[in-house]
């Protein structure tokens, strides 16, 4: 079984994110970027499945501007086998990136397509279901657990009540969720044997994927400043403060 896996550039979760002057977008310029938390679940996952036999190569894909190779390249020396760059001067919206997942599984016709649930810059979550719905396959999304079963995937995912079990027929979309495993660090051998792992370049036209926005980003802004506390002597001035004040009771 092959195993698409797709991974996105996105501001290092440990940078502090600024806004544009022109408060146009987030700062990028100059910023550490890296792979994209969820994603790093689902490279590590993939890699799992082929350790355990269950797979025989994993397909890393990342879609954007050319510095995404460098992302492909960490996927790549965490285990993936090779590396596809959908090249294009921004990242995409959800919908485009879909669309350009679904040309390339078109492609590769994998078993299986991984992706975290999110992406932590525009914690959109909406990719992978999108994908599910334009390749009509079944999905399992915020899996905490994942198992191949006879052609089959069990999947736990996270829900608001707790836990539930799905069985899905392959091909399938899994989306990750931060407890389905802990990544593993690339190590320097590998990191050195990832720079001679192929990774093909193609272009949404290419795949005939209109690409075109959907959303108009109108402004972007730093959140409001967080008020400093008060103390108050009593429950009673507490409850006066809520209704007088905060006029939430």
């Amino acid at each position: 079984m092959k195993i698409l896996v797709c991974v996105k550039r996105v501001v290092d979760y440990n940078v502090k994110v600024r806004v544009r002057a022109d408060h146009t977008d987030v700062e990028t310029n100059g910023v550490k970027m890296s792979m994209n938390p969820f994603d790093e679940i689902a490279v590590e996952e993939a890699i799992r499945l082929k350790e355990r036999g269950l797979a025989s190569e994993i397909v890393a894909l990342s879609i954007g501007p050319a510095a995404c190779a460098e992302t492909l390249r960490t996927a790549l020396a965490m285990g993936a086998d090779r590396g596809i760059l959908v090249e294009m001067p921004h990242s995409p919206e959800p919908l485009a990136v879909a669309k350009l997942v679904r040309a390339v599984a078109e492609r590769e016709q994998p078993g299986l397509i991984i992706l975290g649930k999110q992406a932590i810059d525009d914690d959109m979550n909406a990719t992978g279901q999108m994908l599910a719905a334009l390749l009509g396959w079944p999905q399992g999304t915020f899996a905490s657990r994942l198992e191949i079963v006879e052609s089959a995937a069990k999947v736990t995912r996270e829900i608001d009540g707790g836990l539930e079990t799905l069985r899905l027929s392959l091909p399938a979309i899994i989306t990750t969720d931060l407890r389905l495993n802990e990544p593993r660090y690339a190590s320097l051998p590998n990191i050195m044997k990832a720079r001679k792992k192929p990774i093909d370049t193609l272009t949404p036209q290419a795949l005939d994927v209109d690409v075109a926005p959907r959303l108009t980003l109108l402004s972007v802004t730093e959140p409001p400043t967080r008020k400093a506390g008060v103390k108050v002597d009593s429950v009673e001035e507490l409850v006066a403060k809520l209704k007088r004040e905060a006029k939430v009771i």
